[in-house]
């Protein structure tokens, strides 16, 4: 019979993450303040901090007013492709108007 070990390691979500960054960043409230009141050891608020940052000095999420996120990167890459298909469809429309367009004689 083996035993069953729990998990020892909680999983936050990254909302919960950047909330609890957020919070602990404004001038009437300290990490230790709102860890109490998470439930969360203050030490994870300024490892989340301290991963926040390094990773903004790294990449670069808005620039002159383009978001550069993932999720917008998603976004920009599906309307790639929508205008790439409707390019070739129109092409194809080009190419059948020259084609009916000739005279038939």
């Amino acid at each position: 019979m083996t035993k069953k070990t729990k998990n020892k390691y909680n999983h936050y979500t990254e909302d919960f993450r950047r909330e609890a960054v957020r919070r602990s960043e404004g001038a009437d409230t300290s990490a230790a303040d709102v860890a109490r009141e998470l439930g969360i050891h203050p030490g994870q608020i300024y490892n989340w901090r301290r991963q926040y940052n390094r990773l903004s000095e790294k990449q670069v999420n808005s620039m002159n007013g383009v978001d550069y996120s993932k999720n917008e990167s998603e976004e920009v890459r599906k309307l790639r492709r929508e205008n790439a298909d409707l390019k070739e469809e129109n092409e194809f429309l080009k190419k059948a108007t020259a084609y009916f367009s000739k005279p038939n004689w």
